[in-house]
């Protein structure tokens, strides 16, 4: 049963490897509210700082348009060149306007996260033509969650509206009845007012829906016991692999050093936990170690160096200084130089009157 819920119960924080590989995906936190509170936003600032501009274009445009209404040809050639002209005056009065609204839109999808280029989305998949599977998005926590949404905005921006407005109903009355100027101005002015609340209401939605679309795709992105687990073994390896390799390496070592045991001129011990094998020969610059080991591997090295008739030497200070300080295949520190000279001019003494003797 424990295998079970680690195999299928979703409970562990997403590693950085399983977010990145859904934002290859194209699978990001994303809030539609806040590309639209983005978009209105840029709005009311283009109102605020185009508007004038934009409106007195478009409005020399008109009257030349009106003006000389009578003198325009609009058969053949002549209605086509004034189509033409009236569109690129029109398109030039609103072309800025209209690119920092795109801008904006990017903008909104670029601070929720960064640029994904994805063809996942595009890979035609079963569930997105399935009327069960449509019946279940139609149900779901999700579609709740946007129905409540939509009418939370609906009750907020109407209310603001109503407030707005209700103050200038009289005035609004009137407006049919007053110089088109005056009506554009009072317009003008009370659009600001109504987008400038739009906009307040709209940034607190849009923060409260990202919130709540990064809090679902988190979710999404968790992972069971089960797949951290097989996450790791693909990241680092098999544990139980890696420490069989390990094993190996370790015992072939072992193996290495043992045999070039027989060639060691001196081996210093503790005399029981530790032996450090040193080999020295005429020319060298220092001793070297060429095996050592603490406990079962320092009694192996000296059952060795007694088979093969190595001078085995008791210095318990010197044998532990030297298994902390020197590996193997490595000259002896020169702090140390000394007290294994003395040790293997000892053992060179003691071969001579040995040889001596026979």
């Amino acid at each position: 049963m424990a295998e079970g819920q680690e195999d299928t119960e979703r409970s562990e924080d997403p590693t950085q490897k399983r977010l990145d590989e859904a934002l290859e995906r194209g699978d990001v936190a994303k809030s539609q509210e806040v590309n639209t509170w983005f978009v209105i936003a840029a709005g009311a600032l283009l109102l605020m700082a185009f508007s004038g501009p934009m409106a007195n274009g478009l409005a020399t445009t008109l009257r030349g348009l009106v003006e000389h209404s009578g003198s325009i040809r609009v058969d053949g050639r002549g209605f086509t060149s004034i189509a033409e002209k009236l569109s690129l005056e029109v398109v030039a009065a609103v072309a800025i306007p209209l690119l920092l609204l795109a801008l904006a839109a990017i903008g909104g999808n670029m601070i929720q996260h960064r640029l994904v280029w994805s063809t996942e989305a595009l890979k035609p998949k079963f569930s997105k033509i399935s009327p069960m599977a449509g019946f279940g998005r139609l149900f779901s926590k999700q579609a709740l969650a946007n129905f409540i949404k939509g009418l939370i905005k609906l009750a907020l921006i109407g209310t603001i509206m109503a407030t707005l407005m209700w103050p200038e109903r009289f005035r609004l009355d009137v407006l049919v009845h007053i110089d088109p100027a005056a009506m554009l101005s009072i317009t003008q002015s009370l659009s600001l007012q109504m987008m400038g609340a739009v906009v307040a209401v709209l940034a607190l939605i849009a923060a409260a829906d990202y919130f709540f679309q990064y809090r679902q795709w988190f979710e999404r992105q968790k992972m069971s016991v089960r797949e951290l687990k097989d996450e790791f073994k693909q990241t680092n390896g098999n544990p139980e692999v890696k420490a069989k390799i390990r094993q190996i390496r370790q015992s072939r070592s072992r193996k290495r050093m043992m045999a070039a045991v027989p060639d060691a001129s001196v081996v210093i011990t503790n005399p029981t936990h530790f032996a450090v094998a040193l080999k020295y020969e005429r020319g060298m610059n220092a001793p070297i170690c060429v095996a050592k080991g603490a406990d079962l591997i320092a009694r192996k090295i000296r059952e060795v160096a007694t088979e093969h008739n190595i001078p085995i030497v008791e210095n318990p200070p010197l044998a532990r200084a030297l298994h902390a300080t020197v590996e193997i295949d490595q000259e002896i520190a020169p702090e140390h130089y000394q007290a294994v000279a003395e040790v293997i001019g000892y053992v060179m003494r003691l071969n001579r009157a040995v040889g001596a003797r026979r």
